[in-house]
């Protein structure tokens, strides 16, 4: 599997990482990496940075190091019915959002109420990527949130630093989800929630998950910054709405 799109990536800004833009962008043209999205907190997170800080990378320039920068947010799901902690009106001016579920900013409510939060987030047009669904300190019915990224044509994400450093006890969960997303033909982008420059593109334990399920190529956004940019194109990105949806 040759990866070369990270789609979550935390730079200082996010309070408890600790690398820059730069320094992620390097690493990532290290690692033969061809596209990254800085992803940081939405302010709703202890340390975020304010929504000044998350619109201003308007000034970051749209490749370092011969590396593609996405310029975006992980914005936190603040209730049960899947609002964000960020705007529309913001999000909107972002190449990309990730939406998802932290104990820091909500508390499970259950099954149908976490299911529900999810969904009504996928909802959101600018939502893009749904972020370690298989969390289980927030357990969710899975093929219904799976259906749900099918119809919105929203990712599904499988996240390596939930086997590594966090979110311990999501493996089997993620296998699960992996297998759901290949019956639906859903698809899925691998994450690897840097916090630290030296993670990006690490998505050695994600590929186990996916290799375990016979995930089928297609289904994989990372392998092509074309696949990603169709996709966010059809979602509505300015900077990316001149390209061809995916059919």
């Amino acid at each position: 599997m040759k990866f070369v799109v990270d789609t979550h990536c935390h730079t200082f800004a996010s309070g408890h990482a600790y690398s820059t833009v730069i320094e992620i962008a390097r690493e990532a043209n290290n690692k033969g990496l061809e596209m990254v999205a800085i992803t940081d907190h939405g302010p709703a997170m202890g340390g975020a940075s304010n929504i000044f800080h998350i619109l201003n990378q308007k000034v970051i320039p749209e490749t370092i190091y011969g590396v593609q920068i996405l310029r975006g947010v992980e914005a936190n799901i603040m209730d049960y019915d899947g609002n964000l902690d960020i705007s529309d009106e913001h999000l909107a001016k972002l190449d990309i959002v990730i939406a998802s579920l932290h104990e820091a900013c909500i508390e499970s409510g259950g099954v149908d109420k976490n299911t529900n939060a999810i969904i009504k987030a996928m909802e959101n047009k600018n939502v893009d990527i749904i972020a370690h669904p298989g969390n289980p300190a927030f357990p969710v019915d899975y093929e219904k949130i799976v259906k749900k990224a099918k119809e919105t044509r929203t990712l599904i994400e499988i996240n390596n630093s939930s086997f590594v450093s966090s979110r311990h006890g999501s493996l089997n969960n993620c296998i699960e989800i992996a297998r759901l997303c290949k019956e639906h033909e859903v698809m899925i982008t691998v994450g690897s929630d840097s916090h630290i420059a030296f993670d990006v593109g690490r998505f050695d334990k994600a590929i186990e998950v996916l290799t375990s399920v016979g995930m089928p190529e297609h289904l994989i956004v990372n392998f092509s910054t074309e696949r990603l940019t169709e996709l966010l194109g059809f979602k509505g990105k300015k900077r990316f709405s001149t390209t061809t949806p995916i059919i």
